[in-house]
């Protein structure tokens, strides 16, 4: 007989040859010869035999799993293999690092990084590290760099003496800027010298190899703070109100109780007296130095520890005379505009700590402390910002602390999601734990087994932060082909035999989620080619998960079936028939003999039907449904081509985060490496003798001089103790009458008044502002009045208004004051009414309750106000230094000229080097070795000096590309420019930066063996850091196209043509742009996976094309969607679609796979018709299957739903694109892709090796005649771009 009429066998096609022939000797049962309605959609009661082989292989899978030992030894296995690899993976490998870093995404093998991975190594090769800490190797290069320059200059002269006569200039063997100096660490050359730093800039020693006898005089850690003002139009920081709130705060970190055991401790603050009461800490590195100086003998003291706020203007004045100011301000402050909307300030804090003996004794326990004490900080920081300043706080330390904490917050909603699906699968499993717990624990246990393969197998050290999405991803996955094989299982119930229905369970089941499995895991996989590492890693990662999941659940959930319907289902039936009351209904899993409970009447004998149809679902209206797809599928593919790529850098956070607002404000901020700490007033200015500026900004407005600068609406802000005042409230109460209050600004309470006490809800008095004042804008009325009393003699009323006062009515203006609306610092609340029962008065009290003379909604006369608090009242005698103007009688000098602050992109043009050597680290990992650098031995800085220095000049002379005052050509130590002129006449002239005084030059070269290896020029480009990647590009390509035609002009045996430019900034932008590319790659390499395993799966043309076309649908509407969106093209985006194919294709595999089984008992009389028999058979998938691909799709939205709420802006992105191609794909399958199906299905068409075999040998000449077009191209010449953003 031929093995293709038997049902089973047709689903068995994939076996070998032997076991067709053995289980072909059995006769199948007979097709019933009896007329058969398609639209009563009976099922043929032969769709499987009445048995199986006693032997062969899927008798042996059938026992396996039926056989209650063999069942229980395999869940054993299914347990114990993954707890024993986890186990072994921690035991005895090293632990993965979770590298959540923004680093994780760069692309090491692209030429960006390569080259300026090259300088960074050579960098640290030169100077040990690349930061504050190669200060003193720098100064040391530098004063190397003289020398060989002198010695240049010395074979010069002596081979003109030689020639010519004597040299007119005598030249000790010591270079002059070297004379004298016994450590290079105490260097310090003009460039870095103020005419304002009596005190010094301070020069401390990094060296770990330095031991103190002196704790915490290194600074070593920071907490960086950044205020930005906000409130008004205006947003300038320099207002009372904001000082004064950020001075409050610096002091409340001050004020910590641990704070003296960690802050830094320098020598110079033991001039300032005032800090002896904090041990001689330093104090915040901020511009609060001078607004809030200290008096102490008779000096002022630019400590920032004063309680009173200087003039405001003076302080500026003063402060803007050192360049070292502009690094505390935004980028629009100037001398013509003095303002500014945001502040910077420094805490620092010193090693080694006490009972250290140096920086380096125990270093990491001294590390290990730090990071515990400050992380105390983040409670107290997190709650200071105010309706005007917002306060960000971050620094190393406190940066990374909040990364983990927000990645380690958004990992605990996938516990919430995994509960909420194991709630569902616990539904849908007919309130089984057996079922539920075995379902969800493969799930679990697979990631294991991924998570060992991850990292033994694969030997991948990192876990990175795209990986997180696993752990939300993977459960909604998995609980589909859970889900899958409990359908698949339940719709067997015409088998009896508990063996059978196994077998026809794992062959069914498993066939169909193995293709869908494999189009998920490779749509993840097309990921493994990304050039960016933490992509790659998230590709192979979820490729594993997924694979580990199907083998998992193959195994798991038929042994668990198989003991479930032995023993456990009994005994659920009987503990679910005992409380019925509390269950909704009863199972459907359940028939009357104890394996499922079935309704006898739903599937009579005679007509043979399956349990679970419904005979009312309408046949679909399937040219409506083509023609409405045709036009929503050219609509999308419309709207999908016009979303365009990213504007802007990432989003990597939640905007509104204090993380994400500090990544965004240091494209406007000096560069991390910039670390100002001698910036402030305390280094920065001497003493100030009171006695010689005794007049202040207080006595200068009594004389009728001008307004201090910042007053606003003609009201000085420095004349605050004068704008306060205080409301004196008192009663009258008679008898038989209500109390009447009165309120006054004079103390005094004259007869029949009497003042008001404390308690129930009564204000004595309260504090408020005579004029507007910050926040306090709200003007109240107090309003006199005598009608409506009884006699003359008795008291007068008073009543408050937001309006002015009603004359009608006989109220008569006594004073008015302002409040504040909204609640401020250092406020309190109080409310304030009118009553609607003579004679009208009015009130002010604590609460509402004491406060409710009427039920009216809040008014003129009724309300709530914000008042100073107590505490805030203004001193009866201010400090001297309270409005103090330092500039008052000499004025302060002028304003110092900006220095570069690295706001703007750094470039680096490097010579030398020749590029980078990875051989010994051939991945692409971050982590590890970066590897070696590659020098140049045919450059000879003294052959090359001219040619540098006319390359340094055309750069710097370039404004489109360089910012005035930006060209760094030399290292530190500009006085070499001087000896530069005599070896050349191009080095005349050469431009130099303005710098910070300390700030370190960008520029560098490379000594070794008394030769100069490598040089690098440093130029601040007008590059905004700020701008997209795609908008950078841009910027990129006029640098290297600028520097090769710089390059051009050189001789051809110059060994400069070998320079290239690199930048950090270019190596971040290349992260975003090829990582779009490679995710766009991976989206047709995906794509062209999953139509090769649809070909396969479905051996058909005219099944594969209603799947093609469903794909082509979702993913082109989830494009427009996005674009609808205001959504942008970026690396997260374009990573999410390179997964929307796998995920895509899965519900309409089910769906043809139900097609499929659903032409094995196709009735004989449909045949005839090929239109009916087509829809016929999708009907009866849609039966076969809907149930599965609905529960499979609820469960991956609600995996994906708390996605939505992450910090992680990548995280909550991702879960919104797979949660919406989840709803389309669904949508699509059970309309779309049936109406396609019910079009251009094959009516009779069935599986079978031959079809298989065909099907095979299509995708394969299909694969070689693709290889083959490429072939040719490249053989024409045509470039074939790579996802890596090379060309082949």
């Amino acid at each position: 007989m031929d093995a293709e009429d038997d049902p089973l066998l047709q689903d068995a096609w994939l076996e070998e040859e032997e076991e067709e022939e053995e289980a072909a000797a059995f006769n199948p049962p007979k097709r019933s010869a009896g007329p058969q309605l398609c639209g009563k959609c009976q099922w043929s009661p032969k769709l499987l035999p009445a048995m199986l082989p006693v032997s062969g292989f899927w008798n042996t899978v059938g026992w396996m799993f039926t056989n209650p030992c063999c069942a229980g030894f395999i869940l054993f296995l299914g347990c114990a293999i993954p707890a024993a690899l986890a186990m072994a993976m921690f035991l005895h490998y090293p632990a993965l690092d979770i590298d959540i870093s923004y680093n994780a995404f760069e692309i090491r093998n692209h030429e960006s990084s390569q080259r300026f991975d090259a300088l960074t190594l050579a960098l640290k090769s030169q100077f040990g590290s690349w930061g504050r800490s190669r200060r003193d190797l720098a100064d040391f290069t530098s004063e190397t760099l003289q020398r060989l320059l002198f010695e240049q200059l010395q074979q010069l002269h002596l081979n003109a003496s030689h020639l010519g006569g004597p040299t007119r200039l005598k030249r000790s063997a010591t270079p002059p800027a070297a004379r004298g100096r016994t450590r290079p660490t105490t260097h310090q050359s003009p460039a870095n010298q103020s005419s304002r730093v009596p005190r010094g800039a301070s020069r401390w020693d990094y060296s770990s190899a330095y031991v103190s006898a002196n704790t915490q005089t290194h600074a070593h850690w920071r907490i960086e703070l950044i205020f930005l003002a906000r409130g008004d139009a205006e947003n300038n920081i320099f207002t009372t109100e904001r000082l004064v709130t950020i001075h409050e705060i610096e002091r409340k970190i001050m004020d910590h109780p641990r704070f003296r055991e960690f802050c830094w401790k320098p020598h110079e603050v033991l001039k300032d007296l005032p800090l002896g009461s904090y041990s001689y800490c330093s104090p915040p590195s901020s511009l609060m130095t001078y607004f809030f100086p200290t008096e102490k003998g008779g000096k002022i003291y630019y400590d920032g520890m004063g309680q009173d706020l200087a003039d405001i203007q003076g302080s500026l004045e003063l402060a803007m005379t050192h360049p070292e100011f502009y690094w505390y301000v935004d980028e629009g402050l100037s001398a013509e505009n003095m303002k500014s909307s945001l502040l910077r300030s420094e805490i620092l804090f010193g090693a080694p700590l006490p009972n250290y003996y140096s920086v380096e004794d125990r270093w990491e326990e001294q590390r290990h402390k730090f990071q515990s004490f400050v992380v105390t900080y983040v409670a107290m920081l997190a709650k200071q910002s105010t309706s005007k300043v917002q306060v960000l706080y971050g620094g190393t330390d406190l940066f990374d602390y909040e990364v983990r904490k927000t990645f380690n917050n958004d990992m605990l909603l996938a516990f919430i999601s995994s509960s909420c699906i194991a709630v569902l699968v616990y539904i849908l499993t007919s309130c089984s734990v057996f079922l539920s717990f075995f379902g969800i624990a493969s799930i679990g246990l697979s990631c294991l087994v991924a998570l060992f393969l991850y990292h033994v197998v694969f030997g991948i050290q990192y876990l990175g932060i795209l990986n997180g999405v696993a752990a939300f991803v993977i459960v909604g996955i998995g609980v589909d082909d859970v889900f899958v094989f409990i359908n698949t299982y339940r719709q067997a119930t015409h088998l009896k035999d508990l063996r059978l229905r196994m077998i026809h369970t794992v062959q069914t089941a498993g066939k169909a989620t193995f293709f869908t499995s494999l189009t998920t895991a490779a749509a993840y996989a097309a990921n493994i080619f990304s050039q960016i590492p933490a992509v790659h890693d998230f590709g192979l990662f979820m490729s594993l998960i997924v694979s580990c999941c199907w083998v998992a659940v193959l195994f798991t959930m038929p042994a668990a079936l198989g003991i479930w319907t032995l023993y456990l289902s009994p005994l659920e039936s009987s503990c679910q028939a005992s409380c019925s009351q509390k269950c909704m209904k009863k199972s459907s899993l359940h028939t009357a003999d104890d394996l499922f409970i079935v309704s006898e009447a739903a599937a009579g004998p005679a007509r043979g039907t399956l349990p679970y149809l419904d005979d009312d679902i309408p046949l679909l209206d399937v040219e409506e449904d083509s023609r409405l797809f045709v036009l929503v599928l050219i609509l999308s593919i419309f709207f999908a081509s016009r979303l365009r790529p990213a504007s802007r850098a990432p989003i990597l956070f939640r905007p509104d985060t204090n993380i994400q607002v500090l990544l965004d404000l240091k494209y406007n901020l000096s560069a991390e490496g910039i670390s100002c700490v001698t910036c402030s007033g305390l280094f920065q200015e001497k003493p100030h003798s009171l006695q010689n500026n005794i007049r202040t900004s207080l006595e200068k407005k009594k004389r009728g001089s001008g307004l201090p600068w910042g007053s606003r609406g003609g009201t000085g802000e420095a004349a605050q103790p004068d704008l306060q005042g205080t409301v004196y409230i008192s009663k009258s109460k008679s008898k038989g009458r209500p109390a009447i209050y009165r309120f006054s600004l004079n103390a005094s309470v004259p007869a029949p008044w009497q003042l008001v006490s404390p308690g129930d809800g009564e204000v004595p008095s309260f504090q408020v502002y005579r004029a507007p004042f910050g926040n306090f804008t709200r003007k109240l009325t107090a309003c006199v009045s005598t009608v409506g009393l009884l006699t003359q003699k008795s008291p007068r009323k008073w009543m408050m208004t937001t309006l002015s006062c009603d004359t009608k009515r006989g109220w008569k203006f006594d004073f008015s004051f302002y409040v504040a609306a909204k609640e401020q610092q250092r406020t309190r609340k109080l409310y304030f009414a009118q009553s609607h029962k003579p004679p009208y008065h009015g009130r002010v009290c604590v609460a509402p309750p004491g406060c409710l003379l009427s039920s009216s909604p809040d008014g003129p006369t009724k309300g709530i106000l914000y008042v100073p608090s107590e505490r805030a009242a203004p001193k009866v005698k201010p400090s001297t230094t309270s409005g103090f103007n330092p500039c008052m009688n000499t004025g302060c000098g002028k304003p110092a000229v900006r220095p570069l602050v690295d706001t703007g992109a750094m470039v680096f043009v490097v010579f030398g080097i020749r590029g980078v050597n990875r051989t010994r680290r051939p991945d692409n990992h971050v982590i590890g070795d970066m590897g070696s650098v590659i020098y140049d031995d045919s450059f000879d800085l003294f052959k090359e000096i001219g040619s540098l220095c006319r390359i340094c000049k055309a750069i710097a002379a370039n404004a489109e590309l360089v910012k005035p005052g930006g060209a760094q050509c030399l290292p530190s130590g500009y006085s070499i420019s001087s000896f530069l002129q005599m070896l050349h006449p191009e080095c005349k002239n050469i431009p130099e930066p303005n710098l910070l005084p300390g700030q370190l030059s960008h520029g560098a070269v490379g000594v070794k063996d008394g030769k100069v290896q490598w040089i690098s020029m440093a130029f601040e480009s007008t590059t905004y850091k700020g701008k997209s990647s795609f908008q950078t590009y841009s910027d990129y390509l006029k640098w290297e196209t600028f520097l090769q035609q710089q390059l051009q002009l050189l001789p051809e045996d110059s060994a400069l043509r070998h320079g290239f430019q690199t930048c950090e900034h270019w190596k971040q932008i290349f992260m975003e742009i090829i990582g779009v590319q490679s995710a766009l790659y991976g989206l047709i390499l995906s794509l062209v996976i999953c139509v090769a395993a649809v070909a396969v799966f479905t051996t058909h043309i005219l099944l594969l094309l209603p799947v093609l076309l469903s794909i082509l649908g979702v993913v082109c509407l989830v494009v427009t969607i996005m674009y609808w969106s205001g959504w942008e093209m970026g690396a997260v985006e374009a990573i999410s679609l390179s997964i929307l194919v796998g995920s895509s294709v899965d519900y309409c595999v089910h769906l043809v796979e139900g097609y499929l089984l659903a032409g094995e008992s196709l009735p004989l009389h449909q045949a005839e018709d090929p239109t009916a028999c087509r829809q016929w058979r999708t009907m009866e998938a849609v039966r076969h299957v809907g149930v599965a691909i609905v529960s499979s799709a609820v469960t991956t939205m609600i995996a994906t739903v708390p996605l939505f709420f992450c910090i992680i802006a990548p995280f909550a992105k991702f879960g919104k694109i797979v949660a919406l191609n989840t709803g389309v794909s669904i949508l699509y399958t059970l309309t779309v892709s049936t109406a396609l199906l019910s079009i251009l299905g094959p009516g009779t068409f069935t599986r079978s090796r031959t079809s298989f075999l065909k099907a095979l040998a299509g995708v394969l000449l299909a694969g070689l005649a693709g290889l083959g077009v490429c072939l040719a191209l490249l053989e024409s010449g045509f470039k074939i771009p790579l996802p890596n953003g090379m060309t082949l």
